[in-house]
């Protein structure tokens, strides 16, 4: 037994077999690598929506608020990037400046501007999840075609030898199923990382989406519509 393992795999194997080793293991590293930076950003967008926006609305004006709603840049905090957003597109659109977008009603301009901040957050939010579904459902595909180059060579040199027991036949055979099992230790945890990784991105859009709701009826009526115990109502304006 001590004839067969990984390190006889890669000591015995051809340009083939070596490739794909190593592509299963640039592929290991790479979805590990996405699945730390985008879990850390999960995390870190998780605490922002767990008080960002009660602080916000609770606030005194909406500079206060803007404060409150923590850190950073708009590249990296939405709720800042739609409040910043919506101001911006509140502002420009009462400029006297003779523009295309004046001749738009204001709610529909303000929706246009938070809808484009979102898509960009979105957007940032998904980034890296394509490389997890790539590998996801590649990375089984690569080990089994590893597995079947491995068990062909084996066969044949088997049928060189002559040797036909099953002691000769099932230390190389086992040996080629080493690749489907790296093909699946590569593709598991690149699969569970991506359907973790959405539904915390689908939760924290479904907040990004209310308040921006809420901004749009704060920066179109004064006013803010929420919910308490079920039944809306609107908060007026804070000056």
């Amino acid at each position: 037994m001590q004839n067969y393992g990984i390190a006889h795999v890669w000591a015995q194997g051809d340009f083939v077999t070596r490739g794909i080793a190593l592509a299963l293991l640039v592929m290991s590293v790479l979805s590990w690598c996405v699945i730390l930076v985008k879990g850390w950003n999960v995390m870190r967008l998780k605490r922002l929506t767990k008080n960002a926006e009660q602080s916000f609305w609770h606030s005194g004006d909406f500079d206060d608020g803007v404060k409150k709603l923590g850190s950073g840049t708009r590249d990296d905090n939405p709720f800042l990037a739609l409040a910043l957003s919506g101001q911006e597109a509140a502002d420009h659109h009462h400029q006297t400046q003779p523009h295309l977008h004046d001749r738009m009603d204001v709610s529909d301009w303000i929706t246009r501007c938070l809808k484009d901040s979102m898509d960009e957050a979105i957007a940032k939010m998904q980034s890296g999840l394509a490389i997890l579904a790539s590998i996801g459902s590649t990375a089984p595909f690569v080990g089994l075609f590893g597995t079947v180059w491995g068990i062909y060579h084996a066969l044949l040199t088997i049928g060189a030898t002559g040797q036909t027991s099953i002691d000769a036949v099932a230390g190389p055979v086992g040996e080629a199923l080493i690749m489907t099992a790296f093909g699946l230790f590569v593709a598991i945890p690149a699969v569970l990382a991506y359907n973790a990784l959405t539904r915390a991105n689908k939760a924290i859009v479904t907040k990004l989406n209310r308040f921006a709701h809420g901004l749009h009826a704060f920066f179109v009526t004064g006013a803010r519509l929420s919910s308490t115990k079920g039944n809306l109502r609107v908060a007026a304006r804070a000056h």
